[in-house]
């Protein structure tokens, strides 16, 4: 029996722009839609060892919403590596102070800890509000 599959190589990768408007969406449901998105799981070619992800752009970082009473409980930390160097903030003052922070700490923990994650990040692109400069990357619908 013959196998009619073919191997993918990187000159096969086609990178698209995806548009995610997070306004009003659940943190943890939206950022496994761009995780995909950024790995290239919603290709019919993908494969572990290439980076075949998309352009992800996140527009209304600001108004992302978590559920229960995460926004008093969820603790985001920074380490300095020096001793009384560890800074802890709660999810509604890092939603203040910079909501991009946040969406890009959870699609990290879910994209693979492997050598194709910092290209991955690189192509991830969050914005607080509507306005970004890549407004003709992505196909105009009729």
């Amino acid at each position: 029996m013959k196998i009619n599959s073919t191997n993918t190589k990187t000159k096969d990768i086609e990178k698209h722009w995806q548009l995610f408007d997070v306004k009003g969406k659940i943190l943890g449901r939206v950022s496994t839609e761009i995780a995909r998105c950024l790995i290239g799981k919603t290709k019919p070619y993908f494969v572990n060892h290439l980076d075949c992800g998309d352009y992800v752009v996140v527009v209304n970082a600001k108004d992302i919403v978590v559920t229960g009473n995460k926004a008093n409980q969820k603790i985001y930390e920074h380490f300095s590596g020096y001793p009384g160097g560890l800074k802890k903030k709660t999810f509604a003052r890092v939603l203040q102070e910079n909501p991009t922070r946040i969406i890009r700490e959870a699609v990290t923990g879910m994209l693979p800890n492997n050598k194709l994650r910092d290209s991955m990040l690189r192509r991830l692109l969050i914005y607080p509000d509507f306005n970004h400069p890549y407004k003709n990357k992505f196909k105009v619908q009729s």
